[in-house]
């Protein structure tokens, strides 16, 4: 009687399993597209919208914002796998799902996009958007909202402890009377100026002052219904 070898044995699992892990990978692409494509259906309205500063802290309240829906169909939101999303969509006039898809789906660019599809009246799901503007700490690479000066006094609620670690970040100070104190004769040290971009150093420094120089803002770029497609924002023409 002819014995396996354990070796063959291994290679036979492993090919066995690679095809399992391509099937899998393959059929939840297929379901994501599906799903959208579903979306368009049930959906009177499609929006392709942008974001900043993304959290998912922030985001969840706009999630549970568009939770509820008109009639009980409750509103979907597609963010991330933009070639899929472009697929479902169809990216010209021979592919595309629905009349003018091709120019949202033409769109889905970068890592900061997503989808909404909803039955809200335009004015109510335009209307919150477009006040949903919330202030928050800054991440390396965010530019600054503002101008950001620190003096002696806000450094006077910090234990000596943090001396060390502001010095790493990039700030001037020293232990005197037991305070930390700015050094070298300064009143005063700008930790930014508006318009800058900002590095990680600076970012924490700002959230030890407990500064939000940061905008988290969503804007709508386009909108498409029923076949007609419309461009809410210049940003991305």
């Amino acid at each position: 009687m002819r014995v396996a070898h354990p070796f063959h044995s291994f290679v036979l699992s492993l090919v066995a399993l690679t095809q399992t892990e391509k099937r899998s990978t393959r059929e939840h692409k297929s379901a994501l597209i599906q799903e959208v494509r579903n979306a368009v259906d049930k959906h009177e309205s499609l929006y392709l919208f942008s974001y900043e500063n993304m959290r998912s802290s922030k985001f969840k309240n706009v999630r549970l914002e568009f939770r509820g829906g008109k009639d009980n169909v409750p509103s979907r939101i597609f963010m991330g796998k933009n070639k899929l999303l472009q697929i479902a969509l169809g990216r010209n006039a021979e592919e595309e799902y629905s009349d003018n898809l091709r120019n949202v789906a033409k769109l889905i660019t970068g890592g900061s996009v997503g989808l909404l599809f909803t039955s809200r009246p335009r004015t109510e799901v335009e209307g919150y958007f477009g006040s949903m503007v919330e202030p928050d700490f800054a991440r390396a690479g965010s530019v600054s909202s503002s101008t950001v000066v620190v003096t002696d006094e806000m450094l006077d609620r910090f234990p000596v402890s943090m001396m060390e670690q502001f010095r790493k970040l990039g700030m001037p100070v020293e232990i005197k009377t037991g305070k930390v104190l700015l050094r070298d004769g300064l009143t005063e040290f700008r930790i930014c100026k508006e318009g800058e971009t900002l590095s990680a150093e600076k970012c924490k420094m700002l959230t030890h002052f407990d500064f939000k120089v940061a905008d988290f803002k969503v804007e709508l770029v386009c909108r498409w219904a029923g076949g007609e497609f419309e461009m809410l924002s210049e940003k991305m023409e």
